[in-house]
This record gives structure tokens, sequence and C-alpha cells, in this order.
């Protein structure tokens, strides 16, 4: 009855806030876009359809699915519901379990690092969109900045064919002056790089032969970062206000130029080649016997949807109490993995164009991450009637998929802040916002040096892994059988209502042991096969390895940090001290009090009681 009339309440308040201190959402809508706008992000477009290829193609979605179910969605509800029971950020959240207060701090510096080079990513597509500007595209030839070894086709080097009767190999210029046919299988090609790889190398990032050879900020990458981060920063200066109807053109828009780019594909010659290769009659179904299907297929669901970052906490945190966040979960999962598989079919389409024209295999221009982003597709656009257009509403596409993934970072940060100083935030939301955006901005310089797509790899290489699956296995570790998962289901049905056992039975089956066990499986795998960071051919030294390695111990090491932190201010033996930090603070419960019922009747209200949380030595409270 009370679930009911709060029900009541909350749609007729549906245009105020709920919660005064920390806003709502302006409208549903706002909320879900902004969380399809965070999950669905780059990876979806250069990751995922490179990786149904390599893995069986259509054979590669049954791994997927299944780890949607058992990994990704379940994860993705406990945060949304973690955040919108206690309208918190994923750091103050915590008082739901002291002792892991560490793991929020983990994952909002592993955020930070994240947003550092993924607004440098969003950089060179911007240069890349400006750069379309023209009748003829910069890479569709090799202009005056090529080399001797560029080249628009593969030029053939030597082969065997028949003389007289007998087979000789001979260099192909003796074979067509003879009038001879090189054998089948026998053709080898001259290394030559096509011009689409040496505009990235040579013009875009001037980049240099190694981490060791820093060189010169590249002036014009340098404004693309600028210019992203004031996009950042404007449509953020209003928190959740602004920035929750800018994603109404950043989140949909995409899904506008990945149709039109799949109808243009899709009337290619060559087309169904490609789309054959990623989903087609080439599927493998003997693929699934192998583990590093599956291995692939928990990776690619658990970054996809951006659980264990900080973000989904600190979204949800703007929603009403009695928002159904288990329909939001399930929506915003599906639609990404539906986005992932749309996106395969607009990648495949043009590549498969691209291998006719070329003369080559499709599996020969088939690429992941930067190389089917700025090298592959690039070339393949370049190829097509109008190429200018089709190149524009490419990069634009992955301006708005990264633009809108960037907020929700942003957002997790600023949401942090405002938890600490609420009433700081208050007043001054811009100029701190504007401040965060600054001070990231001259961080992320490093990354758009001669030697900075090397920083971006390898910071991607070492905190985008391990240090969110750590956060990930403590989070629903901690509270599912530190907290109670039984104690944690009461807490969602107070938001959305009496659910009956049926309902949970899958959850608490995955939360209590499926999640988990998959989790560790995943982490244990990525170290046992760790291997150095490379960019292409290039290895690392030494001293940039060890970089790597402080940075990710620099992430995780505030997680046994502030445990003891916690301990040592606690009271009684060592014992007694652990038990402690291990229940919830005295201010754990709903926001308002309006939410607490009877269940949440002790919970200390922080706004009549002066004495918040316990200041930890990082700075950040619980």
């Amino acid at each position: 009855k009370d679930f009911n009339l709060s029900n009541e309440k909350d749609a007729q308040g549906s245009g105020s806030d709920e919660n005064a201190e920390r806003g709502n959402w302006s409208n549903k809508a706002d909320y879900l876009l902004s969380m399809v706008g965070y999950a669905v992000g780059l990876g979806n477009v250069w990751r995922f359809p490179y990786l149904t290829y390599q893995n069986g193609g259509g054979a590669f979605l049954i791994p997927y699915t299944l780890m949607l179910a058992l990994a990704g969605l379940p994860l993705f509800f406990m945060e949304c519901s973690l955040g919108q029971f206690a309208s918190l950020g994923p750091v103050s959240v915590w008082r739901i379990l002291p002792l892991f207060q560490g793991v929020g701090i983990t994952m909002v510096i592993i955020s930070t690092f994240v947003t550092i080079y993924y607004n440098v990513i969003i950089a060179y597509a911007l240069y890349y969109l400006f750069a379309s500007f023209q009748k003829v595209l910069p890479w569709s030839d090799c202009f005056s900045w090529a080399d001797e070894f560029c080249s628009k086709t593969r030029l053939v080097s030597d082969c065997n064919a028949t003389l007289d009767g007998e087979i000789i190999h001979a260099n192909y210029s003796f074979i067509t002056n003879n009038n001879l046919t090189c054998m089948n299988g026998t053709i080898n090609y001259k290394p030559v790089q096509f011009p689409s790889e040496q505009y990235w190398n040579k013009v875009t990032l001037q980049r240099s032969s190694g981490l060791d050879e820093t060189g010169n900020i590249v002036w014009y990458l340098a404004l693309c970062l600028l210019l992203s981060w004031m996009i950042v920063g404007a449509a953020l200066f209003k928190g959740i206000k602004s920035s929750g109807k800018v994603v109404y053109f950043t989140a949909l828009f995409p899904y506008v130029i990945l149709l039109i780019l799949l109808v243009r594909g899709a009337t290619l010659e060559g087309a169904r080649d490609g789309i054959e290769y990623y989903i087609g009659t080439q599927s493998n179904i003997t693929k699934l016997m192998e583990a590093e299907v599956w291995k692939d297929a928990a990776t690619q669901i658990f970054y996809s949807l951006s659980v264990a970052w900080g973000g989904l906490v600190a979204l949800s945190s703007y929603n009403k109490f009695h928002n159904n966040c288990y329909s939001d979960a399930i929506m915003v999962c599906v639609t990404n993995c539906l986005t992932s598989i749309f996106a395969g079919f607009a990648i495949f389409s043009i590549l498969g164009h691209m291998a006719f024209v070329s003369k080559r295999p499709v599996s020969e221009v088939v690429d992941s991450g930067f190389d089917l982003a700025f090298v592959a597709y690039p070339e393949a656009l370049s190829k097509l009637p109008v190429s200018p257009l089709w190149s524009f509403l490419f990069f634009f596409m992955l301006v708005l998929l990264g633009l809108d993934s960037q907020f929700a970072s942003i957002e997790t940060l600023t949401t942090t802040i405002h938890d600490i100083y609420p009433e700081a935030m208050k007043k001054l939301r811009a100029p701190i916002t504007l401040g965060v955006c600054v001070l990231l901005f001259f961080l992320g310089l490093i990354c758009v040096t001669q030697a900075g797509i090397y920083w971006v790899n390898l910071i991607d290489h070492f905190c985008a892994g391990w240090g969110i699956l750590i956060a990930a296995v403590l989070e629903i570790i901690g509270i599912v059988y530190i907290y109670g998962g039984n104690r944690f289901i009461e807490d969602i049905e107070m938001m959305i209502g009496k659910k009956s056992c049926l309902f949970w039975l899958w959850w608490r089956a995955c939360w209590f042991f499926i999640t988990p066990v998959l989790l560790m499986a995943i982490l244990v795998w990525s170290l046992v096969t760790f291997s150095t960071p490379t960019y292409g051919s290039v290895l690392y030294p030494t001293w940039g390895t060890v970089v790597g390695w402080c940075m990710i111990i620099f992430c995780v090491i505030w997680i046994p940090v502030i445990a003891i932190v916690k301990i040592a201010k606690a009271e009684g033996n060592l014992c007694q001290r652990i038990v402690s930090c291990c229940r919830p603070a005295a201010n754990w419960g709903p926001y308002l009090e309006c939410h607490r019922g009877e269940r949440y009747s002790h919970v200390v209200d922080p706004k009549k009681e002066k004495e918040h949380e316990i200041p930890t030595v990082s700075g950040f409270v619980y």
C-alpha cells in the first residue's frame, strides 16, 4: 500500500525533483538514454564485429548471449539497484560495507585514467571528421607525405611459374616479360602500406619510433582534444539537467548513421561476402569447443556494459526511489547487445566491398580497434562514390558514441565530489565541472605527443583490464556474502515492490555463485595469459611496462589501504574491529526519510546530524 502511494506521489511530482538536495533526472527518458549512451561506445563498433568474425561468426552469439545472462546483466542490475537505493555515488555508496570503500575509490580512479585517454580517441575522430571536408579524402592516395612503400594495390614480388615444362621461381618482372603465369599459392607480395595506414601513422599521429621518443605535441590533435573537452564541459555544466537533454541527440543519432551506412553498404558489390564472413555461412560451430571463445564473449560483455566503472551507480543515484530499475537494466543491456550485432552488419558490408574492389579476401581487410576505425574502414570509405560524405558520417558517429560515454564518466567524478562536498557542489557545480575538464585536458596532453598512441595503448592495456575485474569481484562478494544477498534483495523490493521467490531464483543463482565464479575465471585467465604491451610490431621498453604496473597498483592499492584505516579507527580488539567494519554504517539506507520505512527507521539523518561520515586518509568519505 505504501509502495503504491509513493508511486502515485512520484507520478504527480514527475516534473519536480523528489530529492531536492541531489536532484533527479527530469524524466525517465533522460536516464535511459544516458545509460544507453554510456554502455554503447566505441567497442560496440570496433571490437565486437571483429570478435564475432574471429570466433566462429554467428556461432559466437551463443556464448555472447549466455555471458550476457550469466555475468553482464546480474552485475548491471546490482549496480543500478545499489545507486538508486542509496542515492549516492560509487564511493559514498559503500556506507553499505565500510571495509570495502576502497573498491569505490578504485572504480573512480580507473574511470579517471580511462577518461583521459578516451577523450584522446574522440580527438582522433574529430581530426578525421574535419579532414573529411575535402573533395578528395587525404588518405585516398599516396600524396606528398607518403614514402616509397606506399601503394594502393598489392605489388607482386616473385612467384613460381612453369617454363619449358619445368617449375621455376622468378621475380615478377621476369614472369611478365616472358608472358608467364604465376602458379596459385606461390605468389609473394612486396611489403607495402596502404595510403590510409601511412596517413594514420605519418600525418595524424606523426608517430615516433616508440615510447622512448616522446617528440613534440601534435598541435592539431591538441586542439581537437581541447574541443572535445569543451563539448563535454558545455554538456555537463548543469549536471544531469543539461547532459540529460544532450543525450537525446548523442545517443540516438548514431543509430541513424549506422542505418544509413548499412543501407549504403548493402547495395555495394561484395557486401554479401563481408556479411557471410561476419555472421553467415562462414560460421563455425566447432569454435564453441575452444575456451578462448568463451573468454572473449565474457570479456566483451563485461567491458561493453561498463559495469564496475562506477558510472552505473552514479547515473542511477539520480533516479527517483521507486523507479523500476529492474526493467531499465534489462532494456539497456539488450539494447547494447543488439547495437553491437547491428553495427557488425554496417561494418562488414562495406569491408566486403573493399575486399571486392581491391581483389583481396575479406580476412585480409578485417581488423579491430584503432586499425579498424582509422585505417581499414577509412580506406574502404575512400573507395565509395561521394566518399567525403560517408567518411563524415562515420567519424561523426564515432564522435557521438565517444561523447555520451564520456559524459557519464565525468558525471561519475562530479557525483563523487558532490557526495563529499554537497554544499560546495550545489553553489559551484559549473566551475568545479569546468575545473575537472581543464585538469584532465592537461593530463591528456602526453597522449597527443608523437608518442601519444603508445601512452593511450599502455593505459588501456593496464588500467582498463585487471583493476576493473578486481573491483567487480570484490563488489559482488562484498554485497552478496558480507552485506547479505537476501538483505540486498529486500532493499530492492522496497523500491520495485514485493516479488515472488521464483522471480528471485535466477538472480540468487547468479549473484551467489555463477557471476562471481565467471568473473574470477576471467581475472585468473587474464593474469595467466598476460603479455607485455605492444603497439603493432613496436615493443615497449621495460620502464614503460613498469609505469603500467605502477598505474594499476595505484588504482587498486586503495582497497587494502582504506580497509586498514577503517579497522584502525574502529573500537575493540582486531576481530571486533573487522566485524564492525563489515556492518553497514549508521547512515546507510534510503537517502530520504520518507522512503526508509520500518527497516531503516534507525538511520542517522546526515542533514540533522553534523557527524556525517568518518574521513579517511584519502580524503574520501563513506
